[in-house]
């Protein structure tokens, strides 16, 4: 490979200046969500205001329903992601029975862990609705379309999709949802 050859260098083989402002560009970006991490309940009152602002605009401009359609499929497949653990238990050895709690000494304990974390969920989430807000500025994503049956739809595989997964969380006996661990308080 001759000098200059390599994606984002010039003929110099310094980086080029636009190679250079998207990665700094990128750093800046990765900082700050490296410094939003600790505050989860900013992040999702961020988050939701923003889909306020995205649904009051498609009220407003009475279209764009494929877009929120779309959007609403893509969150539902992020939620189940996230109510989902890593390793399936439905594809472990034994078919009758999944992972449970430790009946002997020498059991381990599997905590559960998520298919998608948390972190992931709210910025896959939040990324998804800016790009539907960024589609309602162009007026090739308004089909037009009868919004009243895409609701329906996806009402219907919302519940669908949900039952499935509280069956799947009964038979294998996990529960998605912690709240933290427990502490105990000295009593004087």
């Amino acid at each position: 490979m001759s000098e200059g050859d390599s994606a984002g260098e010039s003929i110099h083989g310094k980086p080029s200046a636009i190679s250079s402002f998207f990665t700094r560009l990128g750093q800046i970006y990765q900082s700050w969500l490296d410094r939003s991490t600790p505050f989860s309940a900013v992040r999702w009152t961020v988050t939701l205001l923003l889909t306020a602002i995205y649904m009051i605009r498609v009220y407003i401009l009475q279209g764009w329903y494929i877009v929120t359609y779309a959007l609403g499929i893509y969150h539902l497949n992020l939620f189940i992601a996230f109510l989902s653990p890593k390793v399936d238990p439905s594809l472990l050895d034994d078919p009758d029975e999944g992972p449970a709690l430790p009946t002997k000494q020498n059991e381990e304990f599997r905590p559960f862990i998520r298919r998608l974390p948390e972190f992931k969920f709210w910025h896959s989430a939040t990324k998804g609705i800016v790009i539907a807000m960024i589609c309602t500025f162009f007026e090739a994503f308004n089909v037009p379309v009868f919004w009243p049956i895409l609701v329906m739809y996806f009402i219907m595989l919302f519940c669908i999709t949900m039952k499935r997964q509280i069956k799947h969380m009964i038979k294998y006996r996990y529960l998605p949802f912690t709240h933290g661990k427990r502490t105990y308080r000295e009593e004087t």
